[in-house]
């Protein structure tokens, strides 16, 4: 399993330090995925969290940095962080998957059939979940678009 080391700078920010590239890290589960999501919405972590960052090791070449500068992504990663530990490589596969689902309903046009906002927020159907938790991340942290995709079916 890949290794996790958790710094902290003397500004109060998180660096997570992971030996390998994000397209390595494990799947999650939809269940995994469903708790991430009602951690973050709950609140509960506050929008008072340090700044976040990941830093991914490659085989060749520079490492792959990805800073959580917005303070409601450095707040959901600590949410992550209660319910799933960022200093493994499960808890960081999950908070990926949670901003790459957040990223991904706020751009891709295609996804909007699988979730709605209202009121009392998004209703994500279970199937984004379900394929969220499983495609396979990119080399910058994201979701395979294509193999996400694939993973759901042809109607919702």
């Amino acid at each position: 399993m890949t290794p996790v080391r958790t710094t902290v700078g003397p500004d109060g920010a998180v660096l997570h330090l992971i030996a390998a590239p994000p397209a390595t890290l494990p799947a999650v589960t939809k269940r995994d995925l469903e708790q991430a999501w009602e951690a973050a919405q709950s609140g509960q972590a506050g929008l008072n969290a340090p700044p976040r960052g990941f830093r991914f090791a490659r085989p060749a070449g520079a490492p792959i940095e990805l800073m959580l500068n917005d303070r409601d992504a450095a707040a959901w990663a600590v949410a992550v962080d209660g319910i799933a530990n960022l200093s493994t490589p499960h808890g960081v596969s999950l908070c990926l998957r949670l901003l790459g689902l957040v990223e991904l309903m706020s751009r891709a046009g295609w996804a909007r059939a699988w979730f709605s906002l209202g009121r009392a927020g998004a209703e994500i159907a279970p199937a984004l979940l379900q394929a969220a938790a499983l495609s396979p991340l990119n080399e910058a942290g994201g979701f395979d678009e294509p193999a996400l995709r694939a993973l759901l079916p042809e109607q919702i």
